[in-house]
């Protein structure tokens, strides 16, 4: 079977493969596309979620990683700025003595050991689709449907949304769909103490290097290890629509090591 699959590759254009892979995840993914178009937590968010279509045309905003650089980063020049906040930015809330403009978490595991602190976010809350079992549908909850396979960047934030192996590129997706026509990445790192296979789930044994806060994922909590290629792959994908359109993406992050958008000062921005 090994020695076909060489062959058919050596054979056949790389196009006509890719479309056969896509056109198998097509299919594959068909059932649940159907459900995620009929049930009526998503059909309540698709309704709701229309309303912020181009809300934010001709404004910028910040959409924050959770990195490290977070620590060298003077976070209070954002309370008048529109933000996106991801998975457990809420623990910086009370430093700050602000919560940022949304909030965006996708990570299963995430999301099912943070359910109760993030139903409890006074802002407007993006999560999967899948979370549903752990999330009670509020009026500001927004459920998406996000999916592991079938890359592609979504303009459109009612239809289905790729995840590209980080909650950063599903932000991107909604911040085009706001309307903003300048994001500025700060926190996204893109780079982590912790080693391994990527998408493995771990117990983290002590403090986390990895992130701004010791205890985002602390002693005990489950995580997946980072997918640092496919995340490339999906910011590359962000960086042309955003152009394409007339629109931008910079990187302001201090330090960091993602190489995708032009770099920008954090403080020449102010």
């Amino acid at each position: 079977m090994e020695k076909f699959k060489e062959t058919f590759k050596k054979i056949m254009p790389e196009a006509v493969v890719n479309h056969i892979r896509n056109e198998k995840d097509v299919l594959q993914r068909l059932p649940q596309d159907i459900n995620a178009a009929t049930d009526p937590i998503r059909r309540d968010t698709i309704r709701n979620i229309k309303k912020l279509h181009n809300k934010h045309q001709g404004e910028r905003c910040f959409v924050i990683g959770n990195g490290p650089s977070l620590q060298n980063t003077d976070m209070t020049k954002l309370r008048n700025e529109y933000t996106f906040g991801l998975n457990r930015i809420y623990l910086m809330f009370e430093e700050l003595g602000f919560s940022t403009s949304y909030f965006v978490s996708i990570n299963d595991l995430v999301i099912e050991q943070s359910a109760a602190e993030i139903q409890a976010l006074n802002i407007p809350k993006f999560v999967s689709w899948r979370s549903r079992i752990w999330l009670k549908p509020q009026d500001d909850l927004y459920f998406l449907y996000t999916t592991y396979t079938g890359p592609k960047f979504a303009r459109n934030a009612t239809g289905r949304l790729w995840e590209g192996a980080t909650v950063t590129y599903a932000a991107l997706q909604l911040a085009y769909y706001f309307g903003f026509s300048e994001v500025i990445l700060i926190g996204v790192d893109h780079n982590f103490a912790t080693k391994g296979k990527p998408n493995t789930t771990i117990t983290s044994e002590g403090d986390d290097p990895n992130h701004f806060n010791p205890k985002y994922f602390g002693k005990g909590f489950r995580w997946q290890l980072p997918d640092l290629e496919t995340s490339e792959i999906a910011y590359k994908m962000a960086r042309h629509a955003f152009e394409a359109d007339g629109r931008n993406v910079v990187d302001a992050t201090v330090g960091g090591k993602l190489t995708v958008f032009p770099k920008v000062n954090y403080g020449s921005l102010f």
